[in-house]
């Protein structure tokens, strides 16, 4: 029987949308999405989320119906996750960051190694960058227990996209085990990348880093830890004409924060500097130990993880009150979220079902 699913709720986007097509390859769950990201200015299936379902498809052995373009609603009907060398390209800069959120996670309980060719933007609005997903995500991916290899062949900007990612993913061998990350700890570094790209001067890339390095010395003390690299992408390794700045901080309890910011016509590249600054600024203030964009990422993995997860973060964002409501919908996990009022943060807490991989099975 179909799991129902409205595609509507909460973000009404293709948070849904993702996050329920994978859990269905990962529990071998038949779905039904209706009213598909519902809640945006045009609904229905795009090319970015065409193209996750279909690479779903491929590595599941599913049958799709429904799945065209602008599509409100289709039928996903999942076989065993096989694994194997898998491409996709949303002809777009439709995120491949995104793309990676749907495959890794089913990757992790497939039968065999899956290594996957993704092309799409690398570096898009709305979505993680590449590089926010080498540099954070991997870290917190590698507490649960995961672990990826993830290169990037070629930067995608928007509009064009035409990026490349490799992404090699090895099947689980022991169920994903939960973590526990309460205390921020001090901060180790900060880290970072500026970066330009196509015709843009390499003199962006540095007014990018200096902003950001005066914003961050200002807030957290002139003897702070911080390198950020700054350079022109060679062109043979780009597409098109863009400029962003990744930042990423480590703290003495193992905690991986981060933050970002994209260059737009008409913004100086010191206030982009400034504004990623800002929100790493913000988050490190507030003492939590999950970044607000990593937040929704790691509810997948504490719903399927042995054992009780906790983590310490801001106030929950849709997009992670969405991925919550998609979980206890489709597993039996059940999430639970205290105030810390003295400090402002949230505790999320999670008792995972300990899904048994394809290897153990």
């Amino acid at each position: 029987m179909k799991i129902p699913i409205d595609g509507s709720k909460l973000e009404g986007g293709g948070q849904i949308l993702r996050m329920s097509s994978a859990l269905s390859c990962i529990l071998n769950i038949p779905i039904s999405v209706t009213n598909i990201r519902g809640n945006r200015s045009k609904p229905g299936l795009k090319a970015q989320h065409l193209t996750g379902l279909q690479l779903l498809k491929s590595l599941s052995n599913a049958e799709l119906v429904g799945g065209k373009m602008n599509s409100m609603e289709i039928d996903f009907t999942p076989d065993d996750v096989v694994g194997g060398p898998l491409s996709a390209d949303t002809k777009t800069a439709g995120s491949v960051s995104l793309l990676i959120q749907s495959v890794l996670p089913c990757s992790l309980f497939g039968k065999k190694e899956s290594i996957f060719t993704l092309k799409g933007g690398t570096n898009a609005e709305m979505a993680p960058q590449i590089d926010y997903t080498l540099m954070v995500f991997k870290e917190i991916c590698a507490k649960f227990g995961v672990s990826f290899e993830l290169s990037v062949n070629k930067r995608g900007f928007f509009p064009v996209g035409k990026g490349e990612v490799t992404l090699r993913v090895s099947p689980l061998k022991e169920c994903l085990k939960p973590i526990e990350m309460l205390d921020q700890g001090q901060v180790v570094s900060i880290k970072g990348r500026s970066l330009v790209s196509g015709v843009l001067p390499t003199k962006m890339a540095h007014q990018m880093a200096d902003s950001a390095e005066r914003e961050l010395k200002k807030a957290l003390g002139s003897n702070t830890r911080i390198n950020i690299e700054r350079f022109k992408e060679n062109p043979a390794k780009a597409v098109g004409n863009g400029s962003c700045i990744i930042l990423w901080a480590e703290t003495s309890t193992g905690c991986f924060l981060g933050s970002s910011s994209l260059g737009k016509r008409g913004v100086s590249p010191e206030q982009v500097g400034g504004q990623a600054a800002g929100d790493l600024i913000q988050c490190l203030l507030s003492k939590s130990c999950v970044d607000s964009h990593c937040q929704d990422q790691v509810v997948l993995f504490m719903a399927l993880a042995k054992g009780k997860s906790s983590i310490r973060t801001t106030e929950l964002t849709l997009h992670t009150q969405t991925a919550i409501y998609v979980a206890e919908l489709m597993t039996k996990a059940k999430f639970n979220t205290i105030e810390d009022k003295e400090s402002g943060t949230i505790i999320l807490e999670c008792e995972g079902i300990g899904l048994e991989p394809s290897a153990t099975q």
